[in-house]
């Protein structure tokens, strides 16, 4: 099964609330997901129901070889399972080291524990690139890149090509990537420019269904709910379906 990494090296681009309703989604479609919140932030694991009082019961104890993978698993209330996170995450960067085996430390337990046979997982990864945040690379076969629809961002995401770039010569199998634009908004030029340089740029890596700006989207987390459990008539419920399934067309989650 498939290991998808949501990942931009900017904050507020909308990774995750994409994590949230691809995971909430393919609950829905029989498919329930692990989730790894590999965010210090922790909003996925809050919105999930299942928040870590304790950096000891969260993805911050496997880090600290006290618990396996496996041991921090829970089942949240949207349907899917999920290892949290706790803002003693924040720490790897400096405890863990940057060698290889840091780098490979999740892939490593996912493998030895054999954590992917049956589902797929989602990784909400930190937005900065560090320790934590390759680790979630380095973990998967599938790359998920939110752009919001501001100059800002698609800086970072010339940063963001860049960096896969720079690691697909390190990794053994360099991970699918796909690019999707979030918070666009029909009625402003600027979301129509943008959106013509990132296809110019990325081609076919670009996804062709854009996730518009949408305030049931953005009231949904907030309330601890996916867009389709909040709003399932909305503009963001729709484009969310048809963002898996375009994914789901690709064999993004195989």
């Amino acid at each position: 099964m498939a290991r998808i990494v949501v990942f931009n090296q900017k904050g507020g681009v909308g990774k995750t609330t994409t994590t949230l309703n691809l995971a909430a989604l393919l609950v829905r479609r029989g498919r329930a997901p692990l989730v790894i919140d590999l965010d210090p932030q922790a909003h996925l694991s809050a919105i999930s129901g299942a928040s870590a009082s304790d950096g000891r019961d969260s993805l911050y104890a496997y880090y600290q070889e006290t618990k396996q993978l496996a041991q921090l698993i829970r089942a949240s209330a949207c349907g899917w399972y999920i290892i949290p996170s706790h803002l003693d995450l924040s720490k790897v960067d400096t405890q863990f080291g940057k060698g290889p085996q840091a780098l490979y430390r999740l892939n490593a337990g996912i493998v030895r524990e054999n954590l992917n046979t049956e589902r797929p997982i989602l990784i909400d990864a930190c937005p900065q690139l560090g320790v934590l945040s390759l680790n979630g690379i380095f973990a998967s076969d599938r790359v998920l890149i939110p752009i919001s629809t501001d100059y800002l961002a698609v800086n970072g995401a010339w940063q963001v090509d860049r960096t896969l770039r720079a690691l697909d010569r390190v990794l053994k199998k360099p991970p699918t990537r796909r690019f999707v634009m979030t918070r666009f908004d029909t009625r402003r030029k600027m979301s129509w420019d943008i959106d013509r340089k990132l296809r110019e740029r990325f081609g076919a890596e670009m996804c062709e269904t854009r996730i518009s700006e949408n305030v049931s989207l953005a009231e949904s987390p907030e309330k601890n709910r996916d867009v389709f459990t909040h709003a399932p008539e909305s503009r963001g419920a729709r484009d969310y379906t048809a963002l898996q399934e375009e994914l789901e067309a690709a064999g993004f989650f195989n």
